[in-house]
């Protein structure tokens, strides 16, 4: 059986691109793209398109008998500084849309389920640096707690009914084709947006609020690799620590000066500094290279020059239009 994809949350940060990978890997009529409203042009003329609402268990359902869906990915979700401002929201979102899905796959209608975690599962009583697999996880921030509270659940149907359950705790994700989604580390994108348009940017961080990061390619080849692994490979059905790179706002503006010499930051932190003093600074992800061979391929350098050239030359592209 070949296997036909749903994601759910496909119009996100991370879920746009997946899409698109998925789609080059699996062909364009196996990857069936959903969210709550429609995308860009580009995702709905790219493959099957499905308006779903991924806490509503009938229409998850009524999509996956269409098109024969044996894999879901469960991209949707509020993230951490817009769960603070929506609570309620934000719980009912990312906890409901997962039961549906699990109870869905106990039920056999599906045989696989990507679901992702977050370094925001942990919190301020957690280590800092080299934050292990397993340790003390006490979140202080409403998508935090749900994150917790959804490995639990994954790893529960995993153990209770066999649902074959994946999942990676993402550290913050870093991409120059899609606009984040109301995150705590959404500095790390807005900064080279602002530093080829602006010559200037503030951020909402302090200066030195050193935290894990990683470039969307590496995130997507991690989320698909972990998913294409041998089931007997994966040890870990909470979630998987995933680490790439470490680094503080200021370390990153000296890495864009060396493109931009003329670049100035300014440092105005807001509440989400004290969702970012919260988390882990390095993260030990041994677990995963060691169980499913994980291997990242961008540092900072080499990040910083791939955003850098692709941002110049999609604006010169615009200007020759």
């Amino acid at each position: 059986m070949s296997d036909t994809i749903l994601i759910l949350g496909a119009c996100g940060q991370i879920g746009t691109e997946l899409t698109q990978k998925l789609r080059s890997i699996y062909g364009k009529d196996n990857v069936i793209a959903s969210d709550i409203r429609e995308g860009n042009a580009e995702m709905m003329s790219a493959g099957p398109f499905e308006i779903i609402d991924a806490t509503n268990q009938e229409q998850i359902l009524g999509v996956i008998q269409k098109y024969k869906v044996n894999q879901v990915y469960l991209m949707a979700a509020m993230l951490s500084a817009t769960a603070e401002k929506y609570p309620l929201k934000g719980w009912d979102l990312n906890m409901t849309s997962l039961l549906a899905v699990l109870e869905l796959a106990k039920e056999k209608h599906i045989e696989k389920v990507y679901w992702p975690s977050s370094m925001a599962a942990f919190g301020p009583t957690s280590p800092k640096m080299n934050t292990p697999q397993q340790t003390i996880m006490e979140p202080s921030t409403v998508y935090g707690i749900s994150k917790v509270a959804g490995e639990h659940w994954c790893n529960y149907y995993h153990d209770k009914y066999g649902v074959d359950v994946r999942s990676i705790r993402y550290p913050g994700i870093i991409s120059w084709k899609t606009l984040p989604g109301g995150g705590t580390t959404d500095y790390a994108v807005d900064i080279y947006f602002d530093a080829l348009e602006k010559g200037t940017f503030e951020c909402f961080l302090s200066e030195n609020t050193r935290l894990p990061m990683m470039y969307m390619d590496d995130a997507i080849n991690a989320t698909i690799q972990l998913m294409q692994a041998d089931e007997e490979s994966i040890k870990t059905r909470t979630s998987y620590n995933l680490a790439a790179i470490s680094f503080t706002p200021k370390e990153i503006a000296e890495e864009i000066k060396k493109y931009i010499p003329n670049f100035t930051i300014t440092y105005n932190p807001d509440f989400r500094q004290a969702i970012a003093d919260s988390w882990p600074q390095v993260i030990d992800d041994s677990a995963a290279r060691k169980d499913w061979g994980w291997r990242h391929q961008f540092d900072l350098a080499s990040m910083t020059k791939d955003i850098i050239t692709s941002l110049q030359a999609k604006a010169e592209e615009s200007a020759e239009v």
